[in-house]
């Protein structure tokens, strides 16, 4: 069971949390992370999302995303996302995200990173991740 830290409205925790897949309350929201991963040619580290999984099956997708739950910050849930889907140790220490959208229940921080990483050492998380791939700009608009 993950839990999620409740927000108001200007970001602040509330000190409630919600069990995932429940309702929000009104006017409560919760934290979303996003990081697209850049090699130094420009390329995007793009993910393909399991068959079997709810919502966007098959469908590629940016480098990482996923819920922050209860208690971390928004660093520290980019940071762990990375390492569950991708098994790779990222430090966001130094970094803040370069966009927050603010969509119907909550924030969604999106952080970019630059690194040249070797997609034969990865090790993706099987519930979530079937392959990863550097694709261009070309490449994702298609």
């Amino acid at each position: 069971m993950e839990l999620f830290d409740l927000y108001t409205k200007d970001r602040e925790r509330t000190g409630d949390t919600i069990e995932r897949g429940r309702e929000l309350p009104a006017n409560r929201y919760h934290l979303v992370v996003h990081i697209c991963i850049f090699n130094s040619k420009g390329h995007m580290l793009i993910q393909q999302r399991q068959p079997f999984k709810a919502g966007w099956s098959n469908m590629w997708d940016v480098s990482v995303g996923g819920s922050a739950v209860a208690g971390e910050s928004s660093q520290s849930a980019a940071e762990r996302e990375v390492l569950e889907e991708l098994g790779y140790e990222l430090s966001l220490e130094n970094n803040r995200p370069v966009l927050t959208i603010h969509f119907e229940d909550g924030f969604d921080d999106i952080y970019t990173v630059e690194n040249d990483l070797d997609t034969e050492v990865l090790r993706l998380q099987p519930e979530e991740v079937q392959a990863v791939k550097w694709a261009s700009l070309e490449e994702i608009l298609q």
